[in-house]
């Protein structure tokens, strides 16, 4: 019995696997016309392709797809996550070692906030991780303007609706009492734009200084701002479970797994990277 065609993948898919962009920036970049697959200029990510088709971006062979890689970065305040700037501002990749391969971010801080931001070189499991579903908890500290009683944060963890969007219940705890300002840890498991510093803003409290200090499992320790750290693979293996495998292929849904325990003080998480720096 004859072996039936390979039915192939979307073009999207494959470049975003590759490492090109997002799938949703590829599909962009087809209707640009800049990719060619068998030598023909393409506009439409309605095709299917298979290892055997040769596939171009900008006039360059596509290389084949390396496994999925997870990178720690420490995000410094003044820089813009994206490859560029329109306005001229500096950008993430302006700190990323030249040997690094083409990334991208998971989820973004906005250009006044600092701390961790994953990159990965795989847009397939660069979706999975931003995905609410995988359940994983971000964790912030975040020092607001005023002198602000435990209660006041009470809607918070309720959950709010701000301009027809609701807000999902964070875990706030005030921890301290810094002269007029106050430290803050809120834990929240989705990522809307803006979102910690528009819901304060709802209470009255300004955001002078917001540091994301874990995503998940993977924490910032004490990596330096604008330093990067690689997530050993076999740490990505046993954070991410069946959403990376053997041969390097993404597939399923992250598996959540226990979040650490929230510290106190201005250093959370600066102690230990714990499973994002990892043993072995």
């Amino acid at each position: 019995m004859s072996k039936p065609p390979d039915p192939g993948e979307r073009i999207a898919k494959v470049l975003a696997r590759a490492g090109v962009a997002s799938r949703r920036e590829a599909e962009r970049m087809i209707a640009a016309g800049r990719v060619a697959v068998n030598g023909r200029r393409i506009e439409s990510p309605a095709l299917n392709v298979t290892p055997s088709d040769r596939i171009a971006v900008d006039g360059k062979p596509l290389a084949a797809p390396e496994p999925p890689r997870l990178w720690l970065y420490h995000k410094p305040p003044g820089r813009v996550t994206t490859t560029r700037d329109e306005k001229g501002r500096p950008t993430i990749y302006d700190d990323l070692p030249d040997d690094m391969p083409r990334v991208m971010s998971v989820g973004r801080l906005d250009i006044n906030s600092e701390g961790l931001l994953l990159l990965t070189n795989d847009g397939a499991l660069k979706r999975r991780l931003e995905l609410p579903s995988t359940g994983w908890l971000r964790r912030y500290r975040v020092r607001i303007r005023g002198r602000p009683k435990d209660a006041d944060f009470d809607p918070l963890r309720a959950g709010i609706v701000l301009e027809g969007e609701r807000f999902q219940p964070m875990q706030v705890v005030l921890d301290r009492q810094q002269g007029a300002n106050a430290w803050l840890t809120i834990g929240l498991r989705e990522g809307k734009n803006r979102e910690i510093r528009r819901a304060l803003e709802t209470l009255g409290f300004a955001v002078n200084r917001l540091i994301r200090v874990s995503y998940g499992p993977f924490q910032l320790g004490n990596l330096k701002p604008g330093a990067v750290e690689e997530v050993r693979r076999r740490v990505l293996r046993d954070q991410l479970g069946a959403a990376v495998g053997e041969d390097g292929e993404t597939a399923g849904a992250p598996k959540p797994r226990r979040q650490p325990r929230a510290r106190r003080g201005v250093g959370d998480g600066a102690r230990s990277r714990a499973a994002g720096k990892g043993r072995g």
